[in-house]
This record gives C-alpha cells, structure tokens and sequence, in this order.
C-alpha cells in the first residue's frame, strides 16, 4: 500500500522503511518539537530506548504553552498527568511524585513534574529553548520528490534565541500544541480586519483575573466567547470578581442553542473535578450574575467611544450587544501547519486532526472526552518518520487529555525503535465524561449508548 496517496502504511512497510535508513542516517538524532508534557515524554521514552534525541521548545522556558495558563486548576489529577517513562528517570533522581489524587494547577505541573523533568541530565543537554521550528523538510528534497525519500535526513530550520540553525534528524515527532494558535471569535472562523482591530481589548487566553489581570476586568462589562472547559473557568474566575466587585456585569456567547449541553456529564463524569466544573456553571447561569445569549453567532466587531459593539445573528435576526469593554474569547484553537509544508502530512479536511483520528473524535458526530486510545497506527503520516501527537493531533478537536498523549508517543516511540509489539500494545484507559452527544442518539450517558448500540460513542 502506498503511503505517498494518504493511506495508511502497512506495519510491516513501515518497519522496512525504519531499516532502510542509512549508517549514517541512524546516527542522527529523533526531533522533538514542543517542549511541554508530550514533548518531554516523548524524550522519556527515547531516552529509555537508548536513542538520541533533539528537542526545540519556543518559550524561553520549558512548557511555554502551560505557563500561559499556569493559574489554572486543571481537572484531571496527578495519576492522569505524569507520564510513565518520565516517573521512572525522575525517581531514580530521588523525586518525589505529587499526591496522585491532587490537582494541580499548570504551574504546578510545571514546577512539581515538568521543570525537574527537564533539569535531568539524560535530558537537559538536549533541550534548546527559546527555539522556534521555522521549517521541516527532507534534506535535498522538495515535496513532490518521491525517489529515495525515506532514506533522505528530515532538515528542521529553528530560530535558535534570534538566530537562524540549521539541524538534521532521522525522526520528527511534532508535540508543539495548539494553544499559541487561537480560533477567532467570528462564528465564520476566519480573521477578519474588526477584530483585529480590538486586539487589545481581546483575550483569548484563560486570563488571571484573581491576580495580575484583576484590573483589566474589575468594574467592566466583560463578554466570554466559547463553551468548553477554557470558557467555563473564565466564567468562574469572573463570577468571583463579581463577587467583590458587583459592578462588573458578566456576558456569555455561544453557538449553541440549549444551555445544557455545555454542563456536561456533571456527577456522572469520570473526573469529577470535571464534572464539578458543569455543575458549578450551572449554578452561575441559575443565578442570573451572567447575562447569557444563546444561540448567538458572531458577525462583526465594532469599536464607538471605547466600547466594543458585537453584531450577530440569534435564530435568523441581527442582535447585538452594546458597551462591551473586554472580551475573552475561549473559542478553541487550531494547529498551525505553516512550518509543514514541505512535509508530506494527511489531515482531516474538517477538524484538521491526524487524518486516522477525525471519525473518533469529530465533534459533529459526537462530543465524547472519552477517545478510544490509538498510537503510531493512527498517528502514522504518508511521510515516513514524522508523527504529529498531544493537541496538536487533535487538530480543532476539544477532547484531549495530557494522558493521551502520553500514549500517543510512548507507541510512536516503540516504533521508532523496532518494537512493534509493544506499539500496536494499548496500554491505555480513559476516564469517562458521562455524556456524549451523538447524531443518532441526541444526548445519552455513555451507558446508556452502550446499552443501546453495542459501542461507546467514542469507539
């Protein structure tokens, strides 16, 4: 089967492939691109297999992405966020693992797991930060070249603390995320001039409104966009600055029509800390503190007197909302494939996911957290030893969670290496969310699915 029409290629010719690298080829190390918790567990694992490795992370410190967000409580606890070939080096270090019920926030993950992760010796010297992968390509090559291609040396161009480098690598495993890359608050999903325009007045981030964002939106109007986990703990944080400030009045956006849907499986979620999250939205929007619109799509933006006029569409009628002094919108994100594109990738053509991954985790077939778990199978491109994982495989998809990833590259990793067993191994189990939206069922618990049709609705 070949690999250069987007198909999937067969383990076997995959394994052949590996083999046909050269002496010197072999040499060379695995790139890694992204330094957050896939990134570096995926350093874990080569690092286990005996194999060198090269990893790029943009920020001038390790996990950029996560420290923007560092204030954040995430709901799933330590046991869920710490990779298993990254236990075993730190604790050989003397490294104490976090209360594995605990849960931490992204500044936590990064001080408590992520920070002496990288500090390692086995991994430290190896770490490039303030790095920016500009371009991959294979050595030679353009991208319609097919000829000997899988025997030809990726070439990674990074911006290296201002400064152009050039590197070679047998492997790439892109781990750089999603969250640098937002989506637009236009329902239409495109960048448009009027908002642009409101840059400074727009958030689209998880800004810290108990800290060092508190005068930004103490005594505003402030509108959120979006309804997934990123929208609910802005909606919380500002209900508690609301709290001290009753001055400032609080908007909520989104898509959807029935309010319910964004709570989500509530006492019936695996991870309760999510669960908890819907049920104290829940309780916000009962109380009336949040002026909800819903469903609302976004047309335009437009800047009077200092005040954001937001223009839209409610069931075939233009509204609009007046005096709006901030905005966050938490509308999601989007994998940046800029830097791809001499690199032969197969994406699905509607979520941007790894093209495998679209069927299981496509929102408008169901909205499931709980994803069936996959590795290098699933994550395998046309173009040999490249693999994109963590939320960036995702593509727009909202369900990722860090354990996942984990998987993700622990398989991607035994193949690399010749294991092939133990990369078609699942080693993998997800907690449930307690509800899934499906277009056959409407709104069901995962049980009730299974019950129903045999199959989660997640696979």
């Amino acid at each position: 089967m070949s690999s250069c029409c987007g198909t999937s290629v067969p383990v076997e010719n995959s394994a052949k492939l590996t083999e046909a690298l050269s002496n010197e080829q072999k040499k060379l190390p695995v790139a890694i691109i992204g330094g957050g918790p896939v990134g570096l567990a995926a350093a874990a694992h080569l690092v286990a297999k005996g194999e060198a490795f090269v990893l790029f992370e943009q920020a001038e410190h390790i996990a950029g992405n996560i420290w923007s967000w560092r204030h954040v409580r995430v709901f799933s606890p330590w046991q869920y966020n710490i990779d298993k070939a990254a236990k075993q080096l730190l604790a050989a270090s003397g490294w104490k693992a976090p209360d594995k019920d605990g849960l931490p926030t992204g500044g936590q993950i990064i001080e408590h797991y992520l920070a002496p992760l990288a500090e390692l010796p086995e991994l430290k010297p190896h770490i490039h930060l303030h790095s920016k992968v500009t371009a991959v390509s294979r050595k030679g090559l353009s991208k319609i070249k097919t000829a000997n291609r899988e025997k030809a040396p990726f070439v990674l161009h990074v911006l290296e603390n201002g400064e152009q480098q050039v590197y070679e690598a047998k492997a790439v495993i892109d781990a750089s995320g999603s969250w640098a890359s937002p989506n637009p608050a236009v329902s239409e999903g495109i960048w448009t001039d009027n908002e642009r325009q409101i840059h400074n007045k727009m958030n689209y981030g998880i800004p810290d409104v108990s800290g060092k964002d508190r005068d930004r939106y103490v005594g505003k109007n402030v509108l959120v966009v979006g309804s997934g986990h990123s929208a609910i703990n802005t909606l919380l944080d500002l209900a508690k600055l609301k709290e001290q400030a009753p001055q400032t009045n609080l908007y909520w956006v989104i898509r959807k029509s029935n309010v319910d849907e964004v709570y989500g499986g509530q006492e019936n979620d695996g991870l309760p800390e999510r669960g908890a999250l819907g049920t104290r939205l829940k309780n916000l929007i009962t109380s009336g503190d949040v002026e909800v619109h819903s469903p609302f799509l976004i047309e335009n933006f437009e800047l009077i007197d200092e005040k954001i006029i937001v223009s839209g569409n409610r069931n075939g009628e233009s509204v609009r909302i007046d005096s709006i002094d901030e905005i966050i919108s938490n509308t999601g994100s989007r994998p940046d494939l800029s830097f791809l594109r001499e690199v032969r990738i197969d994406m699905d053509s509607a979520i941007e996911s790894v093209r495998a991954l679209g069927p299981l985790i496509d929102p408008n077939l169901h909205s499931c957290g709980t994803v069936r778990p996959h590795g290098e199978k699933e994550l395998r491109q046309p173009e040999p030893n490249f693999y994109i994982v963590g939320s960036k495989s995702y593509g727009r998809a909202p369900t990722f969670l860090m354990t996942t990833g984990y998987e993700q590259v622990r398989s991607v990793v035994a193949a690399l290496t010749g294991d092939w067993a133990a990369a078609e191994r699942v080693e993998l189990e997800l907690p449930e969310t307690g509800v899934c939206s499906i277009s056959s069922f409407g709104k069901q618990s995962v049980k009730e699915v299974n019950e129903a049709d045999g199959n989660s609705c997640c696979g």
